[in-house]
């Protein structure tokens, strides 16, 4: 499977996206037009090991609800991402049985490594 599931509105997404193109033959999910699926998520999860590793604390959202001062679980971190797309740490790209998740430059170059070798 080759998709990424990214934010349209966001420069972080799109400059990664630039960088890592051509991405002709990859599926584009912009999760604010085309919700994440619980089925999706669960692919996700299955590759990234957690929910957690998929949760973006730097979310606006995180902070608002004062989510940092409650102890959240896997179910908690799941349902979040699905009620809210900016719970998803983005862009997340799937390559086969590979995924990376997040905008660190750790993971693009790895990305980048695997997608264009």
């Amino acid at each position: 499977m080759k998709k990424v599931y990214y934010l349209s509105s966001c420069d972080t997404c799109k400059r990664i996206m630039d960088g890592l193109s051509p991405l002709d033959d990859f599926e584009l999910q912009d999760i604010k037009t085309t919700p994440i699926t619980k089925a999706q998520l669960g692919e996700m999860k299955k590759l990234a090991g957690s929910y957690e590793s998929l949760f973006s604390k730097r979310a606006r959202l995180y902070k608002e609800r004062g989510l940092a001062q409650k102890t959240l679980g896997e179910a908690d971190y799941e349902k979040l991402i699905l009620e809210h797309y900016t719970f998803l740490k983005r862009p997340v790209f799937l390559y086969g049985d590979k995924i990376f998740v997040g905008n660190s430059k750790k993971v693009v170059e790895a990305a980048k490594e695997t997608i264009h070798p």
